[in-house]
Formats: C-alpha cells, structure tokens, sequence
C-alpha cells in the first residue's frame, strides 16, 4: 500500500504601496509684464486681453499684468482685465515695496497696486545690501521694515501676496543671513511665496542650486519660486535646477520674450518639467498645445517664429542627415528625445545633398508620394537634388518646388502652361518709380500675352504671370505673395553673383514655399514664381 503524501501550495500577498502622485508645480506667465521689456517686444492693450485668455486657456497658474498706474497702456488693460472671466489663473499686479521713510498706507505706488483690484500683488524688495545702501540709499533695519510693513499692509486688505527677492543670488553670496532675514520678512507679515530671483542673469547651475536647496530646507519648499534670466544662456537651465532643489513655482515668459538677452523661456521649461522630471502642474494636460501657444504669441508680437526653438521650432525633429533620417524611420527614439506630438510638433526629413535613399522616399511619403527606395527613379531624384544644391538650390523651406521634383522623377508633373517670353522693365519717371512686366504664355495651343505694372519688378512680373492664367485657372484668383526672400550665393563675384530667391505664397487657407536660383535676379524669382503656380494648379 502506497502512502501519499500531498503538498499545499501557499500564496503569500504583498501589499505594494500606492504609487505616489507626481509633485505639482505652479507655473508663473510674466510675459506680459517682463516680456515686454525686451527689445521689439511691444503689445497694445488688445493683445495682452487675449494673451491673459489664452494663458488662462493653457492652464497658468499666475498671469502678471504690469505695472499698474505706471503708463496709460497698463492702466487700460487693468481697467479692462477685471471684466475678464478666467476660469483658472489668477491675475497678478506687479509693483515694490513702500519707499524709505513713510508708512505702507501712504505709499501711492501701495496704492496703486491695491486699486487695480487684481487679487494677486506681487512686490519686489531689495535682498542684496549693496542694492539698499547704494541704491536705495537707506539702512538695512529699514529695509526689513519696508518688506515686512508693505507685505502686511497688502495681505490685510485681503491680496495674495508674492515676494520676489530682487538679487537674491548676488546678495546670498555676500551676504546670506542678511538675504534670508528679507525673506523672514516677508514671510512672517503674510506672503505666500518667496520668489528668489537671478535678476542679473550671472548665476551658474552648481551655486545656483545648491542656494535654492538652503532656502527651501530654511522655509519650505512649497514656499519658494524661481525667477531666472538668460544672460549667461542658462535660464531654462536654472529654473530646472531650482525646482530640483525644492522649489515649487517657476516665473517665465513664453518664446523667452523679456529685456536684454531674455527671461527664462516657459516654452523650453514646460515639457522638460512634466516629460523629463515627473513632476506636473494645472497645464501639464495641455501641452500638445505648446506649438501653438507658442506661434500665437510670437504672432502678437509680430516675430517670426524660431525654428531653432527646443521643442516647438520647425528643426527641432529635423533630419538632414540619410543615416538619422534612416535611424529614425525604423526607431524614432533613436535620433528624437521625445515624441514630437507631444508637444504639438512633429518629425521633418529635410532634403540634401546629404540624402540618402531612406531620407528621400521619406520626404516622399511625407509629401504625399510613395517612393520604392530601390526604384531608379530614386537615384536619379538624388543625383539631381545634388545638382541642383550644388548650384545653389535649397528645399529646406521649399517644399513645393520640391513636391514638383518629385512628381517629374514619378511621369506626374503635369504642363499646365509654356512660357513663351517674359520681359520686365524698371521705369523712373521724375519721383515715381514704376516697373512694369509683360508675360506671353501658350496654354492648351492658346496665347495669352499681359502687361502689369507694380511699385517692384517682382510684384509686376508675378501680377502679370497670373492675369494670364487666370482666365483659365480661376482658382489663382485667391492666390498672393505672403514673402520674399534673396540670398546672394558667392559675394565674391559681386555684380554677377548667383542669387538664390525663396517665395513663400499664400492662397488664404495654407502657405507655401518655392525656389529659384540664377545669375539673374528676375529669373531666379521667375522660376519661383513659376514652381508656386504650378504647385497651386497641381493641387487641383
């Protein structure tokens, strides 16, 4: 008789503990009051409205106006800011501190700031002692005593205090128990955060972060902000590290807008925050709107947008290169830190003469074409794009004269008209000056032959061209020139110098960029007139 003997199977649960929630941090829009410091930067009472609802729309936290009081522009917008219905963020007016020797109920600029009847004040106080002695020309007891007094008089009249410490990174390093006594000051009388500023823009990352950690451990991190500038390059750099040091709210302006060399750049700060570091704020959810947001006040400004911006410029996911282009197609990972969607973005393949086969059959597809990388047709497309980029041509910005390349290396480049001749003539007639174009063209075995004039050679040549052919393509009607744009080649030969000419044109829903290169100005701009009507017709 057989024993068996049989074994019980314990499952042993382990409690896991919860993952914790990403730390939050509150994001501090300055843009429209530092932001307009800068050089060209300049916003009329209109724009900063419609900048305070689209940054509500993001999900900001702080929105600073200005300076109340201080120009007629800024009392305008104060005046009209409080019928603003924000949903989330909460409007700031900026001022200082009472001035030496009155009390913080006389202090007409106090009052000022009261009167705009923004919920958030925000003041700023001397923290380094050459400023209060020097500048300000007071002792430093009374110093503490303006912070402290203007501090408390705002927070009794119910205002969200936020303290900015001018300095506080060249007053720390000379003397930093009197830098944390302004902050004591402010903090005791009611501020809730201490924003500790780089007003100089000289601090390097190391020092910078390891101060922040000081104060935070001193006062708490939820605290203490960071307000950086980016005269040594380093803003975004800074602000990244302070909020890795324990801060808990970031000041910036978008695009880095702001006076010198710019304010900390939010555009660059956002992602790296909630991508890079964890961490998350009210706006974390919106970010695929960070392109836009981007564009948008660049258009306000009347900038054109940085392609080189990190993160939302044109060539931020740009690749030239056939080997990244390559690498990229079958890992995006490979040559991109992020997902360009992420942010609003999105991976670009530039064509030249630098291109391989995977980069042109995937500016193909991407152009709406589909390429066998193996075909022929593929290696006589780059031994031409070589060509044509030896002898000055650049598609970069030209992506129709490029779809049109690519459709002649395909059979799908259609004729829609031949020129016959064109002539332009520039004509000064005492103080006017006039040029004037004719242009013959042969459509469907038909000759069209039209004269315009225009103030420019260009203007007159492209008017002519489209009198031509609007008779027979009625949609060049709603077609015009958005941009001009002439680079000489080689100075060297001065006068006879080749000349690269890139058009962008606009039918009033999109925008396109076309090419031409010769030794003569007006052909140049001939053939890229030619490729932007050829590409509008080939759209159908």
């Amino acid at each position: 008789m057989k024993t068996v003997t049989t074994a019980t199977a314990t499952t042993t649960t382990v409690a896991t503990a919860p993952t914790p929630a990403p730390t939050r941090v509150l994001i501090y829009d300055t843009t429209l009051r530092d932001g307009t410091q800068g050089e060209g930067i300049s916003f009329s009472v209109t724009d900063k409205l419609l900048i305070a609802q689209r940054l509500d729309q993001f999900g900001v936290d702080y929105i600073e106006g200005g300076f109340p009081g201080s120009n007629p522009r800024d009392i305008t917008f104060f005046q009209e800011a409080q019928k603003l219905r924000l949903r989330h963020a909460r409007l700031a007016a900026f001022g200082s501190t009472r001035r030496a020797g009155i009390k913080a109920p006389e202090d007409p600029q106090l009052r000022t700031l009261l009167d705009s009847g923004m919920p958030v004040t925000t003041i700023v106080g001397k923290t380094w002692t050459l400023h209060v002695t020097e500048i300000l020309n007071t002792t430093l007891d009374e110093n503490l005593a303006m912070i402290a007094d203007s501090v408390a008089w705002l927070t009794a009249q119910g205002r969200e205090v936020i303290y900015d410490a001018e300095h506080f990174f060249d007053g720390y390093k000379v003397n930093p128990d009197y830098a944390l006594r302004t902050l004591d000051a402010a903090l005791k009388n009611g501020a809730v955060n201490l924003t500790l500023c780089d007003t100089n823009g000289g601090a390097l990352v190391p020092d910078f972060g390891k101060t922040v950690a000081c104060v935070s451990a001193e006062f708490g991190a939820d605290k203490i902000g960071i307000h950086t500038h980016n005269d040594s390059g380093l803003a975004a750099a800074l602000s990244l590290a302070g909020i890795n040091a324990g801060a808990r709210l970031v000041q910036g302006t978008v695009n880095g807008y702001g006076e010198r060399t710019g304010n900390a750049n939010l555009v660059t700060i956002l992602p790296s925050l909630f991508l890079k570091m964890g961490l998350t704020a009210h706006c974390a959810p919106n970010l695929r709107e960070l392109r836009t947001l981007s564009h948008y006040f660049d258009e306000l400004a009347n900038l054109t947008p940085d392609g080189k911006a990190p993160y939302v410029g044109a060539s931020a996911f740009a690749h030239k290169g056939g080997l990244h282009a390559n690498a990229a197609q079958k890992v995006k990972s490979s040559y991109e830190h992020i997902d360009p969607a992420l942010v609003g973005n999105r991976t670009r393949v530039l064509v030249s003469d630098m291109a391989g086969r995977s980069s042109i059959a995937m500016k193909a597809r991407e152009l709406g074409y589909a390429f066998d990388e193996k075909s022929p047709a593929i290696k006589q497309l780059i031994e031409e794009l070589k060509t044509l980029e030896f002898r000055g041509y650049e598609f970069e910005a030209a992506d129709a004269s490029l779809k049109l390349l690519l459709a002649k290396h395909l059979g799908k480049r259609k004729t829609f008209f031949e020129l016959e001749s064109y002539r332009v003539t520039v004509e000064r007639r005492g103080p006017d000056l006039t040029a004037e174009a004719t242009v013959k063209l042969k459509v469907d075995g038909n000759i069209y032959h039209t004269v315009s004039e225009g103030t420019g050679p260009i203007g007159a040549l492209d008017r002519a061209l489209r009198n031509a052919l609007e008779p027979v393509y009625p949609e060049l009607k709603a077609v015009t020139l958005a941009d001009y744009k002439v680079r000489i080649l080689d100075s060297k030969l001065h006068a006879n110098a080749p000349t690269r000419v890139l058009i962008e044109t606009t039918d009033g829903k999109s925008i396109w960029g076309t090419v031409g290169v010769s030794d003569n100005i007006i052909d140049a701009s001939w053939e890229a007139l030619r490729d932007s009507v050829e590409y509008k017709l080939m759209q159908g």
